[in-house]
């Protein structure tokens, strides 16, 4: 059996238009900028192309002043023979709260609608009940449902742990695993293990993820690749390292004339890198890239606390004139984290984690305020985390309030209904879809909303005024 999966040429996800740019500028490379590369990316002959979800959906909306739904149409048109892939955070949609079954289930079948192939769904604390609702939609709306565990180190993360997950995870329908390495916290023989591990719980395809954070990615995929692993996730060049992928083009090449042998043709992937480089260039130039997420940190080991999140701590840290309190707060980051039960650290985690860690340095008392963030994670409002909370810390943020302990999203009524209702989505909605904008992102979409009439309203004026001077009355 390892045998004939050895001997099948290794698939690659580009992830250019989505995780690589969010992992490097901000998530603000534009649809304009997408749409002339496309012809040549569909060519390549990828697994897939992880286009949308994720941090895009927001930053559209909020700093590009785009429509999602519409990028997601443009890029559906223009691939024609790539199947697209999306990011979606499991009860969270993409948001930052949980969302009834009836808001999952729509926006599921909105992606799918839209064009959408793959959905990859994720929970931040691997709680499989959060993930139900959005893999069962997937199936029915005919898409492939890809359920990614996120992976974090502990007591409680053991090889047993991670095959018995498997296991749940096939058993739940799941058309394929990935791991999902956030904070490249996974070496590359502890990477053998796992994806052995992975293959004797589980007889899906096993999709490796991970971040160049730490230095160790490009070993890693070899030993995961060596080992089993089906697909691996990769960016090209210019937007590839640091804090991204590892490169598409460097592992294309590792695997070349091996049992593992993409097929990938250097030569186009070279015009596509071509197409990247000046925007790399562009956005170092004007500051959206900062030098910083190219290098490497060796702190991610050591404190287990993804590029992302070191990044938000030392701004917090500068706003409160604290610079100084920088490893204390990398100190106290996995003790927080004990105390939360071990989650990963992977948003929305990784930033409650973080900013109750911040708080108990700069108070010089730990827990002597907390943020409601924390006492809706102490209060199983989140899901269940792999280890109980500390009871004492748990008390002291909730009191004598009972810990939620169904499926969180069973105490949550139904809310599509009440959504297309709103005034807002009556007074502006201009396709189905924008009920889903306004349910995940309210203020968000309504500023966009009316920057979108605003517009609309001015290239009427001017097809009016071109019209009158070439009919005058």
């Amino acid at each position: 059996m390892a045998e004939q999966i050895a001997k099948k040429p290794l698939k690659i996800t580009e992830t250019v238009l989505r995780d690589a740019h969010q992992s490097l500028i901000a998530t603000r490379m534009t649809t304009e900028q997408m749409l002339p590369i496309i012809d040549k990316m569909d060519k390549v002959g990828y697994h897939a192309v992880e286009c949308w979800g994720g941090a895009t959906f927001d930053a559209c909306l909020r700093f590009l002043k785009e429509d999602p739904w519409m990028r997601l149409r443009k890029l559906r048109d223009g691939f024609k023979n790539t199947k697209l892939q999306m990011l979606f955070r499991g009860q969270n949609i993409l948001g930052y709260n949980h969302y009834a079954d009836d808001v999952v289930e729509y926006f599921v079948q909105k992606s799918i609608a839209n064009g959408i192939d793959i959905i990859r769904i994720f929970d931040c604390f691997n709680d499989i009940r959060n993930l139900e609702t959005a893999v069962k939609a997937a199936k029915k709306e005919k898409g492939h449902a890809q359920i990614a565990l996120s992976y974090t180190i502990g007591d409680a993360y053991t090889l047993d742990y991670w095959k018995d997950m498997a296991k749940r995870v096939e058993d739940m329908g799941a058309d394929s695993l990935c791991i999902k390495d956030m904070a490249g916290l996974l070496l590359p023989y502890q990477a053998t293990e796992l994806v052995q591990a992975l293959k004797e719980g589980a007889d899906i395809p096993i999709d490796m993820h991970t971040h160049y954070t730490s230095g160790v990615a490009s070993m890693t995929y070899l030993k995961a690749v060596e080992a089993g692993a089906d697909i691996i996730d990769t960016a090209m060049s210019p937007f590839s390292m640091g804090t991204s992928q590892p490169a598409t083009e460097v592992m294309v090449e590792t695997f070349k004339g091996t049992p593992y042998d993409t097929g990938l043709d250097q030569k186009l992937l070279a015009e596509i890198a071509d197409y990247f480089r000046p925007m790399r260039e562009e956005a170092l130039a004007s500051g959206l890239m900062n030098p910083k997420v190219l290098g490497v940190n060796i702190k991610t080991l050591l404190y287990q606390v993804p590029g992302g999140m070191l990044s938000n701590l030392v701004s917090q840290l500068k706003d409160a004139h604290a610079e100084d309190k920088y490893e204390a707060v990398l100190e106290e980051i996995p003790r927080v984290r004990k105390d939360y039960g071990e989650p990963p650290l992977v948003t929305p985690s990784s930033q409650i984690v973080g900013t109750q860690a911040v708080l108990n340095v700069l108070q010089g008392e730990r827990y002597k305020m907390i943020t409601k963030e924390s006492k809706k994670v102490l209060a199983g409002e989140f899901g269940k985390t792999v280890k109980p909370f500390n009871p004492e810390v748990q008390k002291k943020a909730i009191g004598d309030k009972e810990p939620i302990t169904c499926r969180p999203a069973d105490l949550i009524e139904p809310q599509l209904e009440k959504f297309k209702n709103d005034p807002i989505v009556k007074q502006y909605a201009q396709q189905e879809e924008d009920v889903l904008s306004y349910a995940l992102f309210p203020q968000v979409a309504t500023e966009f909303f009316k920057y979108r009439e605003a517009q609309q309203t001015k290239v009427d004026a001017a097809a009016a005024d071109t019209q009158n001077k070439a009919y005058p009355v």
